[in-house]
């Protein structure tokens, strides 16, 4: 099984990146390919500038990639409650392209931030409308106080109870 992750962020550190990244190696024999959406420049989005210079490059190389999965594990960073801006109009580009842009492959939705809530709001939103672009959300976790739960160094999660969450959500990806 190939698995597709990523964090829902630009940032060179994302929490995000680390807690997606670290879930989808716990799926047994996947093949993980971890993505940067920074790797995926596109303009600020607006139906205008679309008329003038059509499908992006950057949303069109997203979703050449996406393509190549059989299973999403993604993580949403929180701004203002949202999603990132720059994940918002990658997003937003891609979908102008392909409404169903995860193809109906199964996903795990995750979020965390540094503090208790750990970027529910945001996970709630992506997960009620996931059906309306090709997501099949198998599972998704919210994951608090990151900083208290992960060692960066190691690249793990700290707290057994939070890793047995994470396995049972990925073992729903092949189910």
């Amino acid at each position: 099984m190939k698995i597709i992750a990523f964090g829902a962020s630009t940032s060179s550190t994302s929490i995000n990146k680390a807690l997606a990244t670290f879930t989808a190696n716990l799926v047994d024999g996947a093949q993980v390919q971890v993505l940067n959406i920074n790797d995926y420049s596109v303009p600020m989005f607006s139906e205008d500038l679309e008329k003038e210079i059509g499908q992006a490059e950057g949303a069109q190389a997203f979703l050449r990639d996406l393509a190549q999965a059989d299973a999403f594990v993604i993580s949403f960073a929180e701004h203002n409650g949202h999603y990132p801006a720059a994940y918002k109009n990658l997003f937003d580009w891609a979908t102008r392209i392909n409404r169903a842009l995860f193809g109906d492959k199964p996903a795990v939705y995750l979020s965390t931030s540094p503090g208790p809530g750990g970027a529910t709001s945001v996970l709630a939103a992506a997960t009620a409308s996931a059906p309306f672009f090709g997501g099949n959300v198998k599972a998704s976790v919210s994951v608090p106080s990151f900083y208290d739960n992960f060692d960066l160094e190691q690249g793990v999660v700290t707290k057994p109870e939070i890793v047995a969450e994470l396995k049972a959500a990925v073992a729903k990806l092949s189910a």
